[in-house]
């Protein structure tokens, strides 16, 4: 907006005389270009901008009953303009796509955050993600188990987590973070979760009818199908006898590199002829790397993005659960371990045969939410917290003194735990190839 005054400013200043400008107002202006110091060109370029300003976001939502000609001319010049995909310098206060979009793609509100007339301050300063697309009801109630708040209490009554209680009364939802299940899961509905950040999806089995939630990734929407090929197994018969047994699928079969959406599994063995189980209710020659499909992490392909990652072969998801969290597989095997990047920038070790689900977290713009003030915060469950520097030297470690001193000591927690820049961590971590850089 400075650059915007400053250009306006100079305009102004080159123009003669305002009848001239009040005369061409209205008349279609051309391009962007460098203004000269004829009175032709900076009438022009003045009607260009005066134009371009009028399509900011200070625009009012209600037009006149009996419109004059000048103005509707000016509405069909200003629609002409809006066709042409021409750069332009309001086109940064577009919060969504680039800086090279139309003038008219600009001109509308961002979508991306939910705001409300401001009558209470409170209401000014809020600031949510829109939910319009999340089911109105209540949860799955078998889903579901209740939450006994403590209020940050032991069983003898001592506070041993501070800034805890209150809150709106809550239910937990079950999440089913294995997926063994297997066969297609249709996306009935996306919810709101209480416990967590994210958006959890409803899915029911095609053929069993069984419900059940996960967290919902980013694009996924009602009515999808969703796959899960954690349980894939493989039918072995061989030619000298009539028996077939079961054996895993690393064991015995190769993965073909993925070229397409698509990847076909094939046999080398001579002597056995391997084909998928028909638990799978889809064509099981066929692999779909869909968002929401869970793998193990060897059959994920590299560069792929992936959350829900687990840790254990066959244990739960277990990191990037958070809203918008991921991490982008960077290596892999058939056995041993894979590097897996994570949001932070930390590079771990992560075993090839746990679990890990196709896509990003729903819900990245929750970090960018604002709560409008303290009382939504007690809703939540939290209680004030107060400084250290506020207490008294009984109290906290930079407490006491006179004014706002901390007694020369680091930055710390009151039980004397450096809170800025030291290391707490006794013995590194094995599994960690690159730490996540820090300040």
């Amino acid at each position: 907006m400075l650059r915007l005054g400053r250009t306006a400013l100079w305009h102004t200043t080159k123009v003669p005389t305002t009848t001239a400008l009040t005369k061409n107002l209205l008349q279609p202006s051309s391009l962007w270009t460098r203004p000269s110091t004829t009175a032709t060109t900076a009438t022009t370029t003045m009607d260009s901008l005066t134009q371009r300003m009028s399509q900011l976001r200070f625009y009012s939502s209600k037009t006149p009953k009996n419109p004059s000609t000048a103005e509707t001319a000016a509405k069909a010049n200003a629609k002409s303009d809006t066709t042409t995909p021409t750069p332009s310098f309001i086109s940064g206060f577009n919060t969504k796509g680039s800086a090279f979009t139309t003038i008219e793609a600009s001109a509308y509100p961002s979508q991306q955050f939910k705001t409300k007339k401001p009558t209470t301050p409170g209401k000014r300063w809020l600031r949510r993600v829109p939910r319009d697309h999340l089911y109105k009801g209540k949860a799955v109630r078998s889903l579901t188990v209740a939450k006994r708040s403590s209020g940050g209490r032991n069983n003898s009554g001592h506070i041993t987590v501070r800034h805890r209680g209150g809150g709106h009364k809550r239910r937990i939802r079950i999440i089913d973070w294995h997926r063994r299940e297997p066969g297609t899961h249709n996306v009935m509905r996306l919810e709101y979760d209480p416990g967590r950040t994210a958006w959890i999806a409803l899915l029911k089995h095609e053929e069993t009818g069984k419900l059940s939630y996960i967290v919902a990734p980013q694009g996924v929407k009602t009515g999808d199908k969703l796959i899960s090929y954690r349980s894939l197994n493989t039918k072995t018969t061989t030619t000298t006898t009539t028996t077939a047994t079961t054996v895993p699928l690393s064991s015995t079969a190769t993965t073909a590199a993925p070229s397409s959406s698509t990847i076909t599994t094939t046999t080398t063995t001579t002597s056995t002829t391997v084909a998928p189980t028909e638990t799978l209710s889809h064509s099981v020659d066929t692999i779909k790397y869909n968002v929401g499909n869970c793998f193990p992490i060897k059959m994920i392909p590299v560069g792929s993005i992936i959350h829900s990652i687990g840790l254990k072969r066959n244990g739960p998801g277990i990191m990037a659960r958070a809203a918008g969290t991921y991490g982008q597989l960077i290596q892999t095997a058939e056995t041993g371990y894979a590097q897996v990047r994570l949001s932070s920038g930390e590079v771990r070790l992560v075993p090839v045969d746990a679990c890990a689900t196709l896509g990003a977290v729903s819900n990245p713009d929750h970090q960018h939410e604002w709560l409008g003030k303290a009382g939504r915060r007690r809703w939540m469950g939290f209680r004030p917290s107060v400084r250290g520097v506020a207490m008294n030297a009984v109290d906290h470690p930079h407490g006491g003194g006179r004014g706002k001193s901390k007694g020369n000591k680091d930055p710390r927690s009151p039980w004397g735990v450096l809170a800025k820049g030291g290391k707490t961590r006794k013995s590194p971590n094995p599994f960690v190839v690159k730490p996540r850089p820090r300040r």
